[in-house]
Formats: structure tokens, C-alpha cells, sequence
């Protein structure tokens, strides 16, 4: 029979504290986790599918405005109003012709806003430089709550 060191005994009642310790961290992340679950389940009920349609046109603005900073990069400046959005996806044929226009375009393809509407390009802008928005639900400007624009100026 082999007998216990009181070495051994000693190391056991730190991994039972380490243990202890492990287990609340555990439990910590655990309770922080749903926390976060019952956040996004909240704010899904709360903003509806209305609230989503904002959230993506707003991510499809920004995906704009990123696109045409790159064309500009490239080309030294933005698209003109006339060959507005569509020179990120087709290369332009009307002056200024961009010189460096990225072959295959700076997008696969312009999206239309979450109600089915093209999104709108102002040069210049009336709020920035250039200005890229969506009417919103109504599809007018102006509005309030989900009839409100949605612009790269927010």
C-alpha cells in the first residue's frame, strides 16, 4: 500500500481553491453571454423588421461611400452626378473618362435600398462633398421614423 505524501495533500486543496475560481470565471462568461443574448433578442423585438431595413441601408450607404472613396483614389475624383453610382459597377464612357477605373469595377453590383428603391448620389453634396442616401420607407424626403432619409452625412 502506498502512502500519501503530505506534499501531495497540500497541492490538492489549491487546485480545489484554482478550481472554485475557474468555475465562478466559467459562470461569469456564462451569465455575460446570455446577458448579450437577451440584448440582441430585446433589440430584435424592438426594431421589427422596419428597424432591420434601416440597419442594412445604412450598411449599404456605407459600402457606397467606401466604393466611390476608392474610385476617387484611383481616379483623383468622385463620379460626376451624370454618371452617378453606376460608375462603380460600369466604367464610365462620358467625361471626365476615369483613367485608372479598377477593372471590374469598385462593385459587383449597386443594391437598391431594403424598400426596392435605387439609392440616390448627389455631386456635390448638400451635407458632405458628395452625398449617398435612401428616402426611407416612403420613398420621399424628409420623414420621421422609418419614413426618415438614411444618409452617408449620419
Amino acid at each position: 500500500m502506498k502512502m500519501r505524501t503530505g506534499r501531495r495533500t497540500a497541492f490538492a486543496g489549491l487546485r480545489s481553491r484554482d478550481q472554485h475560481g475557474f468555475a465562478f470565471k466559467r459562470t461569469i462568461v456564462v451569465v455575460a453571454m446570455l446577458g448579450l443574448l437577451v440584448a440582441l433578442i430585446a433589440l430584435k423585438i424592438m426594431t421589427g423588421p422596419e428597424g432591420e431595413k434601416r440597419v442594412t441601408a445604412k450598411q449599404d450607404v456605407t459600402m457606397i461611400m467606401n466604393a466611390l472613396t476608392l474610385y476617387r483614389r484611383d481616379n483623383g475624383r468622385y463620379p460626376t452626378q451624370e454618371q452617378g453610382l453606376r460608375a462603380l459597377t460600369e466604367k464610365p464612357s462620358m467625361n471626365p473618362v476615369p483613367i485608372f477605373w479598377k477593372e471590374g469595377g469598385y462593385l459587383q453590383r449597386l443594391p437598391n435600398d431594403p424598400w426596392g428603391n435605387a439609392y440616390r448620389y448627389l455631386n456635390p453634396g448638400v451635407h458632405g462633398e458628395i452625398d449617398v442616401f435612401s428616402y426611407g420607407a416612403d420613398a420621399k424626403q424628409g420623414g420621421e421614423g422609418n419614413d426618415a432619409d438614411i444618409g452617408s452625412w449620419e
